[in-house]
């Protein structure tokens, strides 16, 4: 798995929320998923990193974040709710569709599994839904708050300790439990549901799953954790479960998106829908897109930015390359490029004196303790590059188009 990315967007009240995007290493995700923590946990909790990790190995990638007044995220927590949760939910898969692709997976872990089913219900994107120690009514926190619920009921609020840490805890917040109704949630959910619980969890009680399956409809399943605890502390427990999910939503995700398995072709693209394209170049999983300004969603480089990209790797390659075989002192090679349109008046060495043509222009940053001669020597090294060569030599593009039988 490649590092994950670590991320800040806002809510619905301005607030910034940390997160953090785990990607599958070396290809293109298939597809999206977020993940809702349990009630005070964070994104960083070991259970949610190892079911990401495991997630990834699928294809697919994992946005966690912090709720609001948790974590690394601002705002209060007094002043959240179910509901707010529910919110910070719709915000996170706003930021995914704004700067990636709408999420297909939700997974909510106890208080978030319950939000997670509330949340799917306005998603449209969304064709999977798991909870993990869910509850099948939210105010069934209320009975880890012991003694507290009766001096929020009077005094409007309390301090309460959960985990180990200190919480304030608003009447509010209970207010909103009472009125969450989640059968009809439920059983109208209308997307794949796999329930994971264990049946020795001292938290939320098995029977929670019990409920919660019989309310939903298929496709429905449901998974035994074993002997597993509520917050999946034996990391074996969280590896299992995320590798048991991970073969699930692969049945209910559509991998349109992915290029297919072409080992025999060099590069194969398939663009659907938008502008987004999905390249497979041998072994490796690519995305190209046109920016924002026209039309596109910017989800990665433009035809022209891969022309450019393939020049400048394959310039710095060439480099390397030959100042390796004459053991120089090369420590790195920078090219920056950038493609335009001009008249073909204004341009010195071309054949054609009518209309536009293509300008590249590169700029070469070559370090290292190198003599004059020797940066010199690679500047004009730099020419043979490969592909320099093929974009000044003649390029015979042969096209054909496939026949609908071929295609199946």
């Amino acid at each position: 798995m490649s590092m994950p990315e670590k991320i800040r967007f806002e809510n619905a009240d301005g607030n910034a929320l940390a997160a953090r995007l785990d990607r599958p290493d070396g290809e293109s995700p298939c597809a999206f998923a977020l993940f809702a923590h349990c009630f005070t946990c964070s994104k960083d909790l070991r259970a949610a990193g190892a079911i990401s990790r495991a997630l990834t190995r699928h294809g697919i990638a994992v946005l966690r974040f912090d709720f609001t007044g948790l974590g690394e995220s601002e705002g209060e927590f007094a002043d959240t709710n179910f509901s707010s949760n529910v919110e910070d939910l719709i915000a996170a898969a706003d930021y995914l569709s704004e700067h990636h692709e709408a999420p297909r997976i939700l997974v909510g872990h106890s208080l978030g599994g319950a939000a997670v089913l509330q949340a799917a219900q306005r998603l449209d994107s969304v064709q999977a839904v798991s909870t993990i120690g869910a509850p099948y009514d939210p105010e069934h926190v209320t009975q880890h708050l012991q003694d507290a619920v009766e001096d929020i009921e009077e005094k409007g609020e309390a301090r309460v300790q959960l985990a180990g840490r200190t919480f304030t805890i608003r009447k509010q917040f209970l207010d909103d439990l009472a009125a969450t109704k989640m059968e009809t949630t439920i059983r109208t959910l209308g997307r794949a549901l796999l329930i994971f619980h264990s049946p020795v969890d001292q938290t939320v009680g098995a029977n929670n799953a019990a409920k919660i399956f019989q309310a939903a409809k298929h496709p429905k399943s449901f998974v035994s954790l074993d002997d597993a605890d509520h917050l999946l502390t034996d990391r074996s427990d969280a590896e299992y479960l995320g590798v048991v999910l991970g073969a699930w939503a692969e049945k209910y995700v559509d991998r349109s998106v992915s290029v297919p398995d072409t080992p025999d072709e060099d590069v194969v693209t398939r663009t659907e829908g938008t502008y987004r394209t999905a390249i497979q170049a041998g072994q490796h999983a690519l995305v190209g897109d046109e920016p924002e300004s026209v039309g596109g969603d910017d989800d990665g480089p433009t035809p022209y930015g891969f022309l450019l990209s393939a020049l400048g790797s394959c310039t710095g390659m060439t480099l390397r390359m030959y100042a390796d075989r004459k053991e120089w002192p090369l420590d790195e090679t920078i090219v920056r490029l950038s493609h335009e349109k001009v008249h073909a008046e204004d341009c010195e060495n071309c054949d054609t004196e009518q209309g536009q043509v293509d300008r590249i222009t590169r700029e070469i940053e070559i370090r290292g303790r190198l003599s004059d001669d020797q940066r010199e020597r690679l500047f004009e090294i730099a020419n043979k590059c490969p592909v320099h060569r093929t974009l000044l030599g003649d390029v015979d593009v042969r096209s054909s188009l496939r026949s609908r039988d071929d295609a199946q």
